[in-house]
């Protein structure tokens, strides 16, 4: 059954045949159609409110119904609309009619034949209007989805690990906690040095297996109170509070240095040594307590050193401050 509510605009600086089609339109029940008799007028209709169908006059002064064509689908992409677009002409030359398709014309309608051709094609255009905005609410409702998943997710779907974004979160908690509590925040950031070599010998699905073997090696070295994170391809977090100050020293993290270094990781084309540089950025109260961003470039700095030294690196954010 045809949707006699389908919102039709006819834009035609003639009137006598803007009648007609209009005419034509309500004789066969259609109830929604507007006129406009230039395409400046067409283009203000449609802002208020858009159109399913527009049937066009291809020859107008000022606006001819290629550019009205193509400032409508300017329209459309802003509203996230399509507008189904019929263009009435006397002119059958294969190249304008190529010329018109190439601009974004849907349907070609003769004037010598326009009172048979009209209603068909509208059905026509009814069917693909409805389908291409149907597609286009269904896609715009999965990308709000998408992002709203995005926005609450804290696992790298990778390693299972948690990523950047809870890392953040976590960081900050742990920097007040230790501010109201004693004790320091401990931000250990660990990154393959020679992570970009490997991925130019090996496909990326022995980097991800890759990536994983690192990640459950670093979980079998941290204590199950603190939090590993992945926050980069390459670079892994571990978040932690230790109650005495005074131990919390690379010492304390040793093992997690040593046993990412001196031990292959088994993957599907055979073990692969790994380089890893890691830095220790520790916080207290007793020295103020930064921000999570000066926590977090404090050791991206100290990591770039430990990739020159190739030692377990010790910073703070006041440190590299006074530096």
């Amino acid at each position: 059954m045809p949707n006699l509510d389908l919102p039709i605009l006819v834009v035609d600086d003639a009137k006598f045949s803007s009648m007609v089609v209009g005419r034509t339109l309500r004789n066969a029940g259609y109830r929604d159609i507007r006129v406009a008799n230039n395409a400046p007028a067409a283009l203000e209709m449609i802002e208020q409110r858009p159109v399913s169908v527009l049937i066009a006059d291809w020859l107008m002064p000022e606006m001819d119904g290629l550019a009205l064509t193509d400032r409508v689908r300017q329209q459309d992409e802003q509203a996230n609309h399509y507008t189904y677009v019929i263009l009435l002409t006397a002119r059958e030359g294969v190249e304008a009619l190529s010329e018109a398709f190439d601009r974004g014309v849907d349907d070609f309608i003769c004037k010598s034949d326009m009172t048979k051709q009209l209603i068909p094609r509208i059905f026509a255009a009814d069917r693909m209007a409805n389908r291409q905005n149907t597609l286009l609410r269904a896609n715009a409702l999965l990308i709000q989805n998408n992002r709203a998943l995005e926005s609450t997710n804290i696992i790298d779907q990778e390693t299972g690990l948690c990523n950047h974004k809870y890392a953040r979160d976590r960081l900050d908690k742990t920097l007040r906690h230790a501010e109201a509590r004693g004790g320091a925040a401990a931000y250990v950031l660990c990154g393959i040095r020679n992570w970009h070599e490997l991925s130019r010998k090996h496909p990326p699905s022995v980097m991800r297996e890759l990536a994983t073997g690192i990640a459950r090696r670093l979980k079998s070295l941290v204590r199950p109170i603190d939090l590993l994170c992945r926050v980069g391809d390459n670079q892994f977090a571990l978040i932690a509070y230790v109650p005495n100050r005074e131990h919390c020293t690379a010492t304390t993290f040793r093992r997690i240095f040593d046993g990412i270094n001196h031990k292959a990781l088994k993957t599907s084309v055979g073990y692969i040594s790994v380089e890893a540089g890691m830095v220790l950025c520790r916080a207290d109260a007793s020295t103020g307590t930064p921000s999570v961003h000066d926590m977090e470039h404090t050791a991206m700095e100290g990591l770039m050193s430990a990739y020159e030294t190739r030692r377990f690196t010790e910073i703070s954010p006041r440190a590299l401050q006074a530096g």
